[in-house]
């Protein structure tokens, strides 16, 4: 399916209010100034990309090890976990005999071997637990997400309940959380990144595949039903935002957020749509953002639809949140024209992309710029390195609208050097959870995720770093 951004229908944009209009379908090449922005974000100044990034980066403060220093201050149980996940990816053949027997597999055994390296648990008190363990590994906030959605056929969901639970989430787990770091952690309140709810789609509705995909044809009533759910989520976290603004006046970030995240290529025309709904109602100028909408930078037209992105916020006189990934549904993709050529070329758009923002973010020290707010998901040591160089000796408060984000279990090493070697407060960690069924799906994606190459951060060389671990605490003891 074209982008409805390129396509030949209508855009609808939204008023203020939910009252929706169209404007006439605009090319996405007809921004050359912020493409030719975009483009060069990686040029100016002493930015020249990551093929330079060795000869830019300031010294680190403190030598961290960069493959497995990060397993000394996990849990016994947790190191059991991670040398399961080592025996697991070993090599391809075993990988992919351990993803067929997933599915089989109980829960119970699940549970016991790998289940909270990757998920946060599965009611409020325990992702709470979750997040003040990160708390003790130097990880501020966190993004939760409640693992329950209607595509790939799982119709038999409620979405009101998930409205109320994922509102819930934010009053009674992320506020709290937020704040306790903020009160405890002795840090300037301004270096703790906000806590993040994500707001998935193909939650908020019956048959959502369909919803999305046909949101302005045969299925638009269900589609407002689905922005009308969205936004009563959204609603929370703004008036959230409004009300600690008021105790903490000093706080430029927002305190919460709420992120729109991607789906399929096919469902993204409706994904988007929903994203600049809510984007106008809760992003209002010259105030932190609270909604953040997801860019897959894997796709060939993410640079133009960026641009395109800024330009409608600009005429709608609202702020953009973004968080740029590479893209989550790159092997599912059926249609390989939408997406980059080459690795490189998925590489060198998303670290444009992440320096455009930054560099839009820093160009004012208030609440003014068009783009407001940006969570760098990657698991790109360079990518995060890049980002990281960039707000190094700024003295813009602006700096605590740029956040870091991995997901729970994955890329540790690499959050820990981010943590130890620049001392970088502004990393969270992506954190599911929900109903064990709904979990099991999410884990079995990440073994998948895991398959994509046997590296130096599991299979052997895990094995081993967890061994010198344990055997390092024995001798200790003995």
């Amino acid at each position: 399916m074209t982008d409805s951004l390129s396509s030949n229908m209508s855009l609808l944009v939204p008023l203020r209010y939910g009252v929706v209009r169209s404007i006439k379908p605009q090319v996405l090449t007809s921004q050359p100034g912020l493409l030719r922005a975009f483009h060069q974000s990686l040029k100016p100044k002493s930015t020249m990309g990551v093929e330079s990034l060795n000869q830019q980066i300031t010294p680190p403060t403190k030598k961290a090890d960069n493959s497995s220093a990060y397993l000394s201050d996990l849990k016994p149980s947790e190191l059991f976990s991670y040398f399961c996940i080592g025996v697991a990816t070993l090599n391809k053949p075993i990988l992919q005999a351990c993803i067929k027997m997933f599915p089989y597999v109980p829960l119970s055994v699940i549970k016991a071997l790998v289940y909270k390296i990757y998920c946060g648990g599965e009611n409020i008190q325990e992702v709470k637990q979750t997040g003040a363990r990160l708390t003790t590994r130097g990880i501020n906030n966190m993004m939760i997400s409640l693992t329950i959605e209607a595509c790939n056929g799982n119709d038999n969901i409620d979405p009101q309940y998930i409205v109320e639970e994922t509102a819930k989430s934010v009053t009674d787990i992320l506020v709290p959380h937020t704040l306790s770091v903020i009160e405890n952690s002795g840090k300037p309140i301004n270096s703790i990144p906000p806590g993040y709810v994500a707001l998935k789609p193909t939650g908020f509705a019956k048959n959502a595949a369909d919803v999305l995909q046909f949101y302005n044809t045969t299925h638009a009533q269900e589609f407002e039903l689905l922005v009308e759910r969205a936004a009563n989520v959204c609603q929370t976290i703004y008036d959230s935002n409004v009300k600690l603004a008021e105790q903490y006046p000093e706080r430029t970030a927002p305190f919460v957020v709420g992120v729109v995240d991607a789906e399929k290529y096919d469902l993204q025309p409706g994904v988007y749509e929903l994203q600049r709904r809510l984007y106008e109602k809760f992003n209002p100028v010259d105030k932190p953002v609270s909604v953040v909408g997801t860019l897959q930078m894997y796709l060939a037209d993410s640079a133009a639809l960026l641009t395109e992105e800024q330009k409608l916020a600009e005429a709608g006189k609202y702020r953009l949140g973004l968080k740029l990934v590479r893209g989550a549904y790159i092997h599912s993709e059926p249609n390989r024209a939408v997406i980059h050529a080459t690795k490189t070329d998925t590489d060198n758009n998303y670290n444009q992309g992440i320096s455009y923002c930054i560099d839009s973010i820093l160009a004012n020290k208030g609440n003014e710029s068009t783009i407001g707010h940006l969570v760098v998901a990657s698991h790109n040591g360079d990518s995060l390195k890049l980002a990281t160089t960039k707000l190094l000796n700024v003295e813009n408060n602006n700096r605590n609208n740029v956040v870091l984000g991995q997901l729970l279990g994955m890329a540790d090493n690499i959050t820990y050097n981010l943590i130890k070697s620049y001392n970088a407060d502004n990393v969270i960690k992506y954190v599911p959870w929900g109903p064990p069924l709904e979990t099991k799906e999410y884990l079995l994606r990440r073994l998948e995720e895991n398959g994509d190459a046997v590296r130096s951060d599991n299979g052997f060389p895990l094995i081993k770093a967890v061994v010198s671990v344990i055997f390092k605490r024995l001798f200790r003891l003995a």
